[in-house]
């Protein structure tokens, strides 16, 4: 996102990683010295939505730091903020040490400040920095809301915070050797196929978007580096960092080819910048030819071994049975519609940690679904280049169509709903043969272009205008939806792809009439589905049916439509889920009696009140 004041627009070259608050007639309305204030609620939904997609919050305001914090703690918000600098200094210097601190680029920070003369010095110190007017926020937030990626635990957040509490212990030391003798810093070096394998969306990741640390940029698509981890020429490995502060995690990812004894990846991230995590690894790997690409932070040379940095050895790989991960917390991933967070309460009452991978407004503002199994198999199949092409093309896809935590592999059981196989017809690109699913139930290339953009604009959807569906209805051709045999090929795919030790779980669908949803012979096609479903499970290794039709019987089971439950069912297809995965692993999950009724007390509960409570 490339923002400047009074002209916003998109460039996803570069994106904002931070947005720096002024708080006065910004954050909130009015100024704090001179009395009372009064809170902006959609500027507290903005922070909240984007700190769940990996954006980072901080401020920079002519404040009184003290009543300044009581006023946000008050608000329920200032946890979602670090690195705060609140006080009466010059905010253009401010923010050059502040982003030097967070080790992040002016061009990918954000500074909202309704004075323009702030905005003014805040650039001259910082020249790439995006800088905007509060007022311009209400065309800037679905901006921000779409950007980054999906981070619902705040894990982003939390690095951030553990960055933070390091740089002010490195105040305290006048010698930054002292400082970093005193910081306890550990290296976890992790190699080989099975020990990299787990983590392979993160190194992705971490290759293709890592610059100041990227000393090969030698930028890889997941599938290649996959296949490239078995060749007994390469040694791959993972670095993981902690010190006294907190536990970094993987921030770092080599790639020696040993016959040539030359680095094809070294990639650290950023957050470890200043530890000397880079100069130990290449000491550690004897200093092999690394052909520098472009700039970096930091300057390797042949001879030094931070002797301030321990190397930990990387605890042994327990076999990943049944029985092995019952000592465990089980990680689930969710896949499927949004309507499934409503399991998570109900299973977090288990001994399980979850993870949701769902439906998502995008940049558009469109409800996008990344489940269909034809999609599944584009994020693998199709060249980057042509997902980047239709993700671009088709306002109903959008620039994070394709992306998806399955493969990364690191969950231990998989509970997947294919309803979107049930539901959305495909369209087939006349000139490359691509098919993608949309909608539900209807034909939109047989629907008059005029009609159909006025309902999409009623839902506030961008960019399905009647110039768009018309050159649509040219470029694509109708297909309907996915036949049985072709769901039960790509659910056999999908089998393949997913490690075997992990057992997937297979939501169904209800098989009910619901009056008044619109959507004809929903009924018979979920028989059809269901059938077909059944037919793969029967046949393939660890997998499960977990069958909804059990309890969900009636259209007073249902609201809008036969895909949405209500939610005393959820718990009954979350209690189910647990059993079924105790099941698997030969031992009942633990469960809290407590988390199960707050899960339930919330479901009762209006949304204001749960706000109040925290829940």
């Amino acid at each position: 996102m490339k923002l400047t004041t009074g002209n916003y627009q998109l460039a996803t070259d570069t994106p904002v990683k931070l947005v720096i608050w002024d708080l006065d007639d910004t954050f909130w309305q009015g100024t704090l010295s001179e009395g009372s204030i009064a809170p902006l609620a959609e500027n507290l939904r903005l922070v909240r939505d984007t700190a769940a997609r990996g954006i980072v919050h901080t401020i920079v305001s002519k404040n009184d730091f003290a009543p300044a914090e009581a006023r946000l703690r008050e608000l329920g918000i200032w946890e979602l903020f670090v690195f705060a600098r609140i006080s009466w200094q010059p905010k253009g210097p401010i923010i050059r040490e502040l982003l030097s601190q967070m080790q992040l680029r002016a061009a990918n920070a954000l500074f909202l400040d309704d004075n323009p003369a702030n905005r003014a010095e805040a650039q001259f110190y910082n020249p790439e920095l995006q800088v905007a007017d509060p007022a311009e926020l209400p065309q800037l937030a679905p901006l921000l809301r779409a950007s980054g990626q999906p981070d619902p635990t705040l894990a982003r957040l939390a690095q951030y915070q553990l960055l933070e509490r390091q740089q002010q212990a490195r105040t305290q030391y006048n010698d930054n050797l002292a400082f970093l003798r005193d910081a306890q810093v550990q290296v976890e070096l992790r190699e080989g196929p099975a020990a990299v394998q787990p983590d392979l969306g993160r190194l992705e990741e971490l290759i293709n978007r890592s610059n100041q640390l990227n000393f090969t940029k030698h930028r890889v698509t997941q599938p290649a580096l996959e296949a490239s981890l078995p060749d007994p020429a390469r040694r791959w490995g993972t670095v993981r960092v902690r010190d006294r502060f907190g536990d970094y995690g993987l921030v770092g990812i080599y790639c020696l080819n040993e016959a040539e004894n030359r680095l094809e990846q070294f990639v650290f991230s950023c957050r470890i910048l200043h530890l000397g995590i880079e100069q130990f690894t290449y000491a550690h790997l004897g200093f092999p030819e690394l052909a520098v690409q472009g700039e970096v932070a930091t300057e390797l040379n042949q001879t030094e071994k931070p002797d301030w940095i321990t190397l930990r050895t990387a605890p042994p790989a327990a076999p990943e049975t049944p029985a092995a991960l019952a000592e465990k917390q089980l990680r689930v991933l969710l896949k499927g519609g949004c309507d499934l967070g409503q399991l998570t309460p109900f299973l977090q009452a288990f001994d399980l940690a979850v993870t949701e991978e769902f439906n998502f407004n995008n940049e558009h503002q469109i409800p996008v679904h990344l489940e269909h199994t034809l999609l599944l198999r584009a994020t693998r199949e199709w060249p980057a280049a042509e997902r980047q092409r239709l993700a671009a093309a088709l306002p109903f896809l959008g620039h994070e169509a394709f992306d998806t935590r399955l493969w990364a592999a690191n969950y231990d059981v998989l509970v997947y709903s294919p309803l979107m196989d049930y539901t959305q017809p495909l369209y087939r690109e006349r000139a490359t043969g691509h098919r993608v699913p949309f909608g539900a139930y209807q034909n939109i290339t047989a629907e008059p272009a005029a009609a159909l953009a006025a309902r999409y604009a009623q839902r506030r959807f961008q960019g399905l205008d009647e110039d768009f569906l018309r050159r649509f209805a040219r470029e694509f051709e109708y297909e309907g939806p996915i036949s049985p045999a072709e769901f039960q090929q790509n659910l056999r795919w999908l089998r393949a792809q997913v490690p075997a030790r992990v057992p997937i779980f297979f939501l169904n669908g209800t098989e009910i009439d619901v009056p008044g949803a619109g959507e004809t012979g929903a009924r018979q096609r979920h028989e059809t589905m269901n059938q077909a479903l059944a037919e793969f499970v029967a046949s393939a290794e660890n997998c499960f049916i977990l069958d909804v039709r059990a309890f969900v019987q009636t259209p007073a089971d249902v609201s809008n439509n036969l895909r949405h439950y209500h939610r005393r069912h959820y718990r009954t297809l979350a209690q189910n889920l647990a059993q079924a995965i105790g099941t698997w692993q030969g031992q009942g999950l633990g469960h809290s009696a407590w988390a199960d009724w707050k899960a339930r007390a919330v479901g009762l509960l209006p949304a204001k009140l749960r706000g109040v409570l925290g829940w």
